[in-house]
């Protein structure tokens, strides 16, 4: 948990390119900017699909941080701890299941998404249980 107030999350780190670290021949100064590498010069981020991926994780942080102001810091280690929890879930592997538990304690219980709806049924399924079982709990 980072203690920040955060609304958004930042801004992926940009990497100097090679216009940005040329000394006066046009060539990458390695002395100064460090070894040059071209996978992270053709890798282009896109800085909404950044903000997208780490949106929940930004917002997350941001309650977290506002519970640890209001009400110290037993509030924030409370809930992680009864999220830890929650999330081990002892069901039957074959069973199909909903963690109503976790999503409470995410805030998502009034929120509505394909995953609500079908619960993995896409996919059908598995009609072996032992084989769940020994996948689950190697035996």
């Amino acid at each position: 948990m980072d203690p920040s107030m955060r609304i958004i999350p930042p801004a992926p780190s940009k990497s100097a390119s090679l216009n940005d670290t040329a000394n006066s021949l046009g060539l990458h100064d390695t002395l100064q900017f460090g070894p040059r590498s071209i996978a992270a010069e053709t890798k282009s981020t896109n800085s909404l699909q950044h903000r997208l991926h780490h949106w929940e994780e930004t917002q997350d942080n941001l309650k977290l941080t506002m519970l640890r102001d209001l009400y110290g810091l037993h509030a924030p280690a409370r809930l992680l701890m009864e999220r830890r929890a929650v999330s081990t879930n002892p069901h039957m592997p074959a069973s199909q299941r909903s963690n109503i538990h976790l999503d409470i304690l995410m805030g998502r219980d009034e929120t509505l998404a394909p995953s609500d709806l079908f619960l993995g049924m896409e996919h059908g399924p598995s009609l072996n249980t032992h084989t769940e079982m020994e996948r689950k709990q190697p035996l």
